[in-house]
């Protein structure tokens, strides 16, 4: 084996290592057991995942700030409580149909990684859900209710965008940091 081949061969280890320790870490709260038995048959059964079911290794941005990652959490927490009490007012209003509609959110910092991340935001709250991604144009095609009118659609819109530069400031790589913190300025500026 060469030093270069070696040097690549532990830079893919380095870089699988979260996802291993997650798969890890998920093992063990499938099975609810928390001891090193668990904690050697995840390792055993998240080497056999990441080889037979080989992906591309995703690369992480590195970057990770615990400042905006605390606030998207709680944020995130709040949304999902009053998606919640909003759905239920809207089961519950038998006066008014909920509208609903399928709207398309062309997102600005997306790589795969924000891409799938605002994803699962966006469908973990209630009254969306992601139906549909257009990976190749960085569009998300969410399915969402309570919406009545062109405005709503637009709010809904201007919410899925927000979530994505929540996660950008907590998780996103330098280059997508630095590209939303010019757009801020220049929409600060205006």
């Amino acid at each position: 084996m060469t030093p270069d081949s070696r040097r690549g061969l532990m830079r893919d280890i380095a870089l699988q290592l979260p996802f291993l320790a997650w798969l890890i870490v998920l093992w063990m709260l499938v099975w609810n057991q928390f001891t090193v038995l668990s904690l050697v048959t995840g390792l055993v059964v998240a080497i056999f995942v990441t080889r037979v079911f080989r992906l591309p290794t995703v690369e992480l941005s590195g970057r990770i700030n615990l400042w905006y990652g605390a606030l998207f959490v709680l944020q995130f927490l709040w949304a999902v409580l009053r998606g919640a009490v909003a759905v239920t007012v809207q089961v519950f209003d038998f006066r008014h149909q909920p509208g609903a509609a399928i709207i398309g959110v062309p997102l600005r910092y997306a790589d795969d990684l924000i891409m799938t991340h605002v994803s699962v935001t966006s469908s973990l709250i209630p009254g969306s859900l992601v139906v549909e991604t257009d990976r190749d144009r960085s569009i998300l095609y969410l399915h969402v209710i309570g919406v009545r009118n062109l405005d709503d659609v637009e709010h809904q819109r201007q919410v899925v965008l927000q979530w994505e530069q929540r996660i950008v400031r907590a998780l996103g790589s330098p280059a997508q940091y630095r590209a939303l913190k010019a757009d801020e300025r220049a929409g600060g500026e205006r």
